[in-house]
């Protein structure tokens, strides 16, 4: 059975096909009779629009894309619940793709989604991006993009993260104020703005407090969310014998390696060392001891990323001027047994 059509519609009311159109988006220039005809009667027909032929009139597919550097992160499925429940409230659609945080990876994406002509792109950048040419040439074509988590200061456009620094600050202070003076940082790959941050709130912090900065103390892990890293250099560590008495560790699935670590060594936590993560995923309060931790905000983030990037798109439509914005969403700390 051929699908009914708008124009289907209007022979059988003999009216226009723009003004069935106009009745079933609620015009107010449709008298209210014609609308409710030009309703029922559409749903009594089991009328679908085409959404192709919708797109092609409005120029829109009120579809957006999402690129996250990696899904496993709990960290980044709160953020991507907070952009479907924001985008969905508003009449929008989410293409969610990931990078595996991998640069190469990241621009195809991107061109993935330029060809499905998506009305904005979210985006978490790769821990391997340094360059940002491939996001300014999409802005060059008013595609609208945020930026949110791992961002990149020089892009222009608008942004939502957290102050890293300052939570990598709070937490260290936190430990220097319960007594801990030999405290190591095993850190995230060089690239990535957020693991730079965090690196440096943990230097400052312990200057700050009249601790002196011990390169030898910070452990390079290049994968921020890999379990094993957190094991490899805990084990570093120990054999290193360098009386540390707490660690601050860039994400938390680091430092539950780390607890595995010294579980297996009959390290104590946090008598003989204490353990402070990021991010506060839903393992960190069930694993032995539960972990301290950086209460970050994914699901508001994802939220208010999506709200200034429709915010964006709705203002290119209607040629309305806006500003960039530049959003930073507070943290705070939860503090659990291995602190």
């Amino acid at each position: 059975m051929k699908p009914i059509t708008l124009k289907d519609i209007a022979l059988e009311l003999n009216i226009s096909v723009t003004t069935a159109s106009k009745a079933l988006q609620g015009r107010s220039d449709v008298s209210n009779a014609t609308r409710e005809a030009v309703i029922k009667l559409a749903e009594k027909l089991n009328y679908v629009p085409n959404s192709v032929a919708v797109n092609l009139r409005t120029r829109q597919t009120k579809t957006i894309g999402v690129i996250i550097p990696t899904i496993v992160h709990q960290f980044f499925s709160k953020v991507i619940d907070g952009i479907i429940e924001e985008a969905e409230k508003q009449g929008y659609f989410v293409i969610t793709l990931q990078s595996n945080e991998n640069f190469e990876f990241e621009k195809k994406q991107l061109q993935l989604l330029m060809q499905k002509r998506v009305d904005g792109i979210l985006i978490s950048l790769s821990n391997q991006t340094q360059q940002c040419k491939h996001l300014n040439e999409i802005l060059q074509k008013n595609i609208p993009i945020v930026i949110f988590d791992k961002i990149n200061k020089l892009v222009n456009c608008s942004k939502v993260s957290i102050d890293d620094q300052m939570a990598a600050y709070n937490s260290v202070s936190y430990l220097i104020k319960k007594g801990y003076k030999r405290i190591a940082h095993f850190r995230g790959s060089l690239m990535p703005q957020n693991s730079i941050d965090r690196f440096l709130g943990y230097k400052k912090a312990l200057i700050d407090h009249g601790i002196e900065f011990d390169s030898s103390l910070v452990y390079l892990c290049d994968n921020n969310d890999d379990f094993n890293d957190g094991y490899i250099n805990a084990q570093k560590l120990l054999k290193d014998q360098n009386n540390v008495d707490a660690i601050f560790a860039i994400t938390d699935l680091i430092a539950v390696g780390i607890l595995k670590c010294f579980n297996e060594n009959g390290v104590k936590i946090p008598e003989d060392i204490a353990v402070f993560g990021f991010s506060d995923w839903f393992m960190s309060s069930v694993v032995t001891p539960t972990l301290s931790s950086v209460v970050q905000p994914g699901f508001e983030m994802g939220r208010k990323s999506t709200e200034i990037l429709i915010e964006e798109i709705k203002n290119l439509n209607t040629n309305t001027p806006y500003a960039f914005q530049n959003i930073v969403l507070p943290t705070s700390l939860v503090i659990r047994e291995s602190t």
